[in-house]
Formats: structure tokens, C-alpha cells, sequence
């Protein structure tokens, strides 16, 4: 049977139900290493990336790449009647986060609370129709003093995560406040997984990075890259399903949660690399559409494509609905023929493929 034939997604369970906002990654990569480590060589480094290797001393080399932390929540005052006020780790929309109830990440082990904002009743009518902003919210965990929160192991600078585990929709959807991106680091496993079963020449080295979305400087992606030294590397992050109201498709393209893949030209991407995946996801009867991406792609990508002397990239994307928001949805069969697209284009890797522009 092959490694994805079941579509069993308990592995992608545990992982999007793991709490891990940026520069807090560690439970979610525990969870990744140790899936890894039952068919291939694990370690992690100091910035909080996780790797899987097989041939890892094999040439060519690829690399692929899925960010593994999530937006979140950060502690940045306690007040005297012990409620916390917080800041956003990642780009949040303040409308989703009224009235949600959060998971902070304290010292003594995860203390639930509520975000609370002044009541609907309270707030004068001209008031109603404007965005709430994050200041004008808090985390109530029901203490009712600086002492209460000492008790309880909270802190300024805990971490938080909207209290929403990953649940399984009609037909073949999942929603999770982590599918950005904790499905990258799923695929690119699972990518790994049947470059193991395999077999064959060229080497992949998978990596869960860290701090991707508050990745200003290129994140985990950039060290990453720089220590594998790969000749090739493949990026998995999510991308804008169209396939709802008021989305421009105009403005992203036409993906469809179950249309497969979305591969990207322009930007940080290769244009050799495009082609290999194209022809890739053609030879195998794997269904795809395409993005461009004339500035940048606000991925991994961009931090990678740039390390060493410069390293063929390409980026390929799961539609997902309703980003940045606790509910997030995708198509499961996506995920797996992007681990499948993955794997055939490592299986078409050979010493003779040329890289070089021009």
C-alpha cells in the first residue's frame, strides 16, 4: 500500500492541534520529529527548525520546506485585576479574535481564558459599525489579581492560541485554526515518506521551519537553507482558495479547495523548477493550477531562494479558505497529491538537470 493510501490524517491531527505561534514552535515540532524519526535521520537546531533526512549524503539534493508555526498571541501586560492585554504574533484580523477562547501557554501548563471586549450594549451606537482594534481587547482567565496569575504560571510574554482543535467537515474538509502552514510541515513529511519507499538516486532533506510568519528577515527558512546546502529546494505554504464569495480571481488566480496544487512562477520561483513540477504533475495524472507572483511571494521562498550563492526554488501552494482565522479550511486529498507531486519531482532529480539562467 502506498504511504498515502488510506488518506489516514490522524499524524495531521495531533500536528494542527498542537499549540506552536511563532518563536513558540517546540510541541508542534516534537510531534513532527517524532513522526520522522519511524523511517528517517532527525535533528533540530538552534532557531527551532526540525529536519528529516533520507540520502542525505546524495546528490542531487533537495530540499523541501513547510513552515510549522502558527499565528498567535502574546501576553504583553497583566493589570492589577489580572486581566492580560496582548499583541499579535502574525498578521490578525481583530474581528475574529472577539469573543474566542484561548489557550495561554504558561509556565505551569496551558491556562484557558476567554478575549473579552466591552459588551454590544455598552458601546455607543456611532461606535458599533467601526473594527474593533487589538488594544481595545483582553484575555480574561478568570483571575482576579496579579497573584491569582502568578499562581496559575502566567507571565508577561507567554504565548497564546485561539482554543479551536482541528474538526472534520462534510465530504473531505478540515478546518483548523493551523492549517497556515502546519499542512506544509504535513506535506513535506509526507513527501519524505515516500521518498523512503521509493527509493531512488537524488537525496531530500524535509524541514519544519520556525518563524515564518513573523519571518521579516527570512525566518527559519533562510538558516535552514543555508545549512543543508541543497541544489534544489521545493516550498510548501497555503494560498487563497477563489472558490468563495467577494474573492477576486482576478487579482490570485482560480484555485478550488480539491483542484490540487498550486504551483507559482515569477518572483522567488525557478523557472526550471516550474517546469520539472508541471511536467511532474502531468506524468502523474495529478491535478494543478497556477499562480503568479510578480513581486514576491511572502513565503519561504523568498528567504531561500537567495541563500549561499543562490538556490533554485519553487513554491507550491494548497488552497486554503478563510486565512488567519480560527477556522481555516482545506481539501485533505490536496495535501496528498502535493506530498505526491513532491516526491515525483525528487524521483526526476538526476546529476544532469541545469539550473543555471541565461
Amino acid at each position: 500500500m502506498s504511504p498515502d493510501a488510506s488518506h489516514d490524517i490522524t499524524f495531521l491531527e495531533r500536528l494542527l492541534d498542537s499549540p506552536g505561534p511563532s518563536g513558540f514552535e517546540s510541541r508542534p515540532a516534537r510531534v513532527w520529529r517524532d513522526e520522522a524519526g519511524s523511517f528517517a535521520e532527525t535533528w533540530s537546531d538552534v532557531v527551532g527548525n526540525s529536519y528529516a533526512a533520507v540520502r542525505r549524503d546524495a546528490r542531487p539534493l533537495a530540499l523541501m520546506a513547510g513552515h510549522i508555526d502558527e499565528i498567535g498571541l502574546q501576553v504583553t501586560h497583566a493589570d492589577e485585576s489580572g486581566l492580560l492585554y496582548f499583541g499579535g504574533i502574525g498578521g490578525w484580523d481583530a474581528q475574529v479574535l472577539v469573543g474566542q477562547r484561548v489557550r495561554v501557554l504558561g509556565a505551569k501548563g496551558d491556562v484557558p481564558g476567554v478575549i473579552g471586549r466591552k459588551a454590544i450594549h455598552l458601546i455607543e451606537p456611532k461606535e458599533r459599525e467601526k473594527a474593533v482594534k487589538v488594544k481595545k481587547l483582553w484575555i480574561d482567565v478568570g483571575a482576579g489579581s496579579r497573584d491569582e496569575l502568578k499562581q496559575l504560571g502566567v507571565r508577561v510574554g507567554d504565548p497564546a492560541v485561539l482554543d479551536a482543535g482541528m474538526v472534520r467537515l462534510a465530504g473531505d474538509r478540515v478546518a483548523s485554526r493551523a492549517i497556515d502552514n502546519r499542512v506544509g510541515a504535513f506535506i513535506v513529511l509526507e513527501a519524505l515518506r515516500r521518498v523512503a519507499a521509493e527509493g531512488g538516486r537524488a537525496g531530500a532533506v524535509a524541514v519544519a521551519t520556525a518563524q515564518e510568519e513573523i519571518g521579516y528577515s527570512g525566518g527559519g527558512a533562510r538558516t535552514s537553507a543555508f545549512g543543508v546546502a541543497p541544489d534544489v529546494a521545493l516550498v510548501v505554504d497555503v494560498t487563497h482558495a477563489t472558490d468563495v464569495p467577494e474573492v477576486e480571481k482576478s487579482e490570485v488566480g482560480e484555485h478550488s479547495l480539491g483542484g490540487g496544487p498550486v504551483l507559482t512562477r515569477g518572483s522567488a520561483t525557478h523557472p526550471v523548477v516550474f517546469e520539472l513540477l508541471a511536467e511532474a504533475a502531468e506524468a502523474s495524472d495529478i491535478p494543478y493550477s497556477i499562480q503568479a507572483a510578480p513581486l514576491r511571494t511572502s513565503t519561504d521562498a523568498d528567504a531561500i531562494h537567495l541563500a549561499r550563492g543562490g538556490i533554485p526554488t519553487g513554491l507550491v501552494s494548497v488552497p486554503n479558505r478563510y486565512m488567519h482565522s480560527p477556522s481555516e479550511m482545506v481539501s485533505v486529498p490536496d495535501l496528498f497529491h502535493t506530498a505526491r507531486l513532491l516526491a515525483a519531482f525528487v524521483a526526476r532529480l538526476d546529476e544532469g538537470v541545469d539550473f543555471a539562467r541565461g
